[in-house]
Order: C-alpha cells, then structure tokens, then sequence
C-alpha cells in the first residue's frame, strides 16, 4: 500500500508520442498519479516526474523520442524519468542507456509504476522492467481525456497480424481485449465525468474479441446505448475488418459519426503482397464505395506508405493512379522506415531516399486538393461542433459530425459544447473553416 501523504503536491509533466492509443494510456497513468497525490507541473515549474510514453512506428519516431527525452531531462534535472511504450518494449536498453532515465518499463508494466515511485529520491542507473513479447497477456483498461475534450477509449491491444514491415506485434503482443460489459462500463463513467464524445481506440481495433469471444459489431451497438454520450469515432481499422455491418450500423446508429480512418498503405496489389496485408486494392475501393453509398458527406481519412521495399516507380504510378480515384478526403502519408527484425528486409529492390520524399510530396499535394474540396463543398450549411480547449490566444475550435475542423470567435464559446454553427470561409491558415454560432 502507497502513502499518498508522501506525494503530496508532487509534480508530474507527460509526454506522449505516436498514435491515440498511446495519448489514451498516457491519460490513464496520470489519473493514476493523480489519485496518490501528484498534481500535473504548471509551465515553469520543476517536475518531479516524467512520464515519456514513446513510438516505435518508424526510425523517425525513435528519433523523436530519444530527443524528448533528452529535452525532458535538461529541464528538469533530478526528476524521476519513466520511460514507456513500443520504444521503451522494443529497445529498453537503448532507452536505459540515455542519461537521466530511471525507469524503462515494457508494455505489460504500466501499471508496475507506482511499485516504484518509492524510488523516487534515489538516483540509481536506469532500471529496465519489461518481459518477452510472447509474455504478454493482459489487457490493461483505459478511458481518459488527459489535458483534452475528448475521451479516448481503448477496446483492443495487441496485432496478430505480422505485416512484413511492421515491429508493432512485437511491442504490443498478440491481440487482447476487455469485455463488452467493462467497456460499456467505462464509458458511462466517462458520461458521469462529462465526456459528450469518446475515441475507440487500439492497435487492431476491428479483431476485437480475440479474448471475450465477442465481436466488434456488438460492442459499438451496445456503447452507442451508453445515455450521455452524444458522439462516439472509430479510430483506425483494417479495411477487410470494416465490415458492411459495421458501415450500416454507423450509418443509421444514434451516435456514431460519419468519420472512419482506414489505413490502405498501398495503392498497388503487388506492393499489397509484398507487405503481406490481408486484403487487395479492389476489397479496398468496395468499402469506400459502400461507406459513400450510404453516407456521402463521411469524412475518410487513409493512410499510406511510401518507398517500402519493392515498391518500382511502375507500382506506386499504379498506387497514384488508384488513390486519385478514390473518393476520400485526406491522406496520411509516410516514408517507408526500415525497422530490424522485418520480413520486408529481405526484399531486394530498395527505393532512394530522394524517390521516397519525391512520392510523398506528390500524394501530399493530392490529399490537400481532396480536402480542400470537401471542405468548400459544405461552406455555407450548418453543422453541430463540439467545442474543444483553445490553446492560449487562440480561438476556440472543434468538429463537425463529419471532422470538419471549425473555428469560432465567440464570447459565448465554452469547452466541451455542441453548438449549432453556420461554416464559412477558411481561415487565413486554410485549415480550418470559420463558424458563426447561431
């Protein structure tokens, strides 16, 4: 048993990196500082802990977060550094071995942090605290909104699938998930909290079920039975998991929005199968065909990657050619990154770095023109956002149902609102449309 007393007015800075899932984990570690005593630091403030939850996606990201945690231990020098996520499973003696980093602690071992706070005042070398991916077996909750509007609710970890680029497998572990019932449970707490919209999130989100028996389908029709909740998005989901039913569903359902990530990474079939993905660019046009059918105004957003091993200039002209035709509304678009350990090392062809930026900027320019489009298709009509924390001397900004960031200028604007807005004009940025309260 922790005595709190001991943390009183203790200070706690966060710092997160890579995808929701990760924001959502980190939300719920300071909940639970929080609930010993800590208090998150204010701006100049001294920490007495961070809490660095890293990336592994790409070599870029273990860049990054190698620099944030350099950054956060020059700032606050004598603060007791944890280290955590895909990174920190990955490669906890790399991040062990950076100066000023006391913890290293591995996937399954969030929730060991309060066995160590005790700690907190010793200055020993960086301790690592991880166990084999193949170890890994419990599904660790989460629900929170850290410093956000939004909550984020994590229904999944873990990937059974083994994409030949990807590491991710191997810091989360095989797919696991919480019951429909302690889900459900979660989010009426977040109701009772004042939640009014919560993310799904996880690694592999569709392949819920995995522990429970149960199916992604009837998780989202017995959340959107949750009173209180007005918005529920789905984050991420593999194409061949989307089901037509979950389409329908979303189309008709009380509470969730016109607004689905799905990632294609490929425009090509043969680069498809390099990847060893589980679905062809043909599967992958059906579903946009079908989410369009039923809901045309649906905000799409795709993610690709470019200059993976084996991807000729002839594939990814065929990739160009597939996306362009796509009726979707942004890309996001990454650099193939090599990552030790992958199958796709073993592909021969490599592609230049200079062909890799030459290709995302292409896509880059087409995905501003997608979103510009929809955009100015919906200047003019009126739309409910929810209203979200502006950062100092900013204006106030949230989303349409269909993801349509807004901006407003209102005296009246408060956090954490629906309000009904006419959409005008981009603002000066061209990133945002600009709305009048009505």
């Amino acid at each position: 048993m922790i005595d709190n007393t001991q943390f009183k007015d203790k200070k706690a800075v966060y710092y997160t990196l890579g995808c929701k899932l990760n924001f959502s984990e980190t939300s719920t570690i300071g909940r639970t500082l929080q609930d010993i005593g800590f208090r998150t630091a204010r701006r100049g403030e001294q920490a007495d802990i961070c809490v660095v939850n890293t990336c592994s996606v790409t070599e870029q990201a273990d860049k990054k977060c190698r620099q944030a945690i350099h950054r956060l231990v020059k700032q606050h020098p004598g603060a007791f550094v944890v280290v955590t996520g895909c990174y920190a499973q990955l490669k906890p003696e790399q991040v062990a071995a950076i100066p000023g980093v006391d913890l290293v602690l591995g996937m399954d071992k969030k929730g060991s942090l309060l066995d160590y706070l005790t700690s907190l005042d010793k200055r020993e070398a960086g301790e690592v605290v991880t166990i084999p991916t193949k170890d890994i077996r419990t599904f660790v909750p989460s629900c929170s909104q850290g410093d956000r509007t939004r909550f984020f609710l994590k229904v999944q970890d873990g990937c059974d699938y083994f994409c030949s680029y990807c590491t991710i497998p191997y810091a989360r572990g095989r797919s696991r998930n919480g019951s429909i019932a302690s889900l459900v449970e979660q989010a009426r707490q977040a109701a009772v909290e004042g939640a009014k919209e919560i993310v799904i999130t996880g690694v592999n989100i569709g392949d819920f079920g995995k522990t429970t028996g149960e199916t992604f389908i009837d998780l989202i029709r017995a959340l959107d039975g949750v009173e209180g909740i007005e918005r529920y998005r789905i984050s991420s989901i593999e194409p061949n998991l989307l089901t037509d039913e979950v389409i329908e569903y979303v189309a008709h359902s009380r509470a969730f929005m016109p607004h689905f990530h799905i990632p294609l990474q490929a425009g090509s079939d043969a680069v498809l199968k390099l990847m060893r993905r589980r679905y062809d660019t043909a599967l992958f046009a059906s579903k946009i065909h079908k989410i369009r059918t039923l809901m045309p105004d649906a905000f799409i957003g795709v993610d690709v990657i470019v200059g993976t091993r084996g991807e000729e200039e002839s594939y990814f002209e065929q990739a160009y050619s597939f996306i362009e035709s796509l009726d979707i509304t942004a890309l996001h678009v990454f650099s193939y990154s090599e990552r030790p350990g992958t199958q796709a090392l073993k592909i021969e062809h490599k592609v230049s770095p200079q062909d890799k930026h030459r290709r995302s900027e292409r896509l880059l320019a087409l995905s501003d023109a997608k979103t510009q489009a929809f955009y100015q298709r919906h200047i003019g009509t009126e739309a409910m956002v929810l209203l979200e924390k502006p950062k100092p001397g900013q204006p106030f900004h949230g989303f349409t149902d269909n993801y349509i960031k807004v901006e407003v200028s209102d005296p009246s604007a408060r956090d954490n609102e629906l309000v009904r807005v006419r959409l005008g004009q981009f603002n000066e940025e061209g990133t945002a449309l600009v709305g009048e309260i009505i």
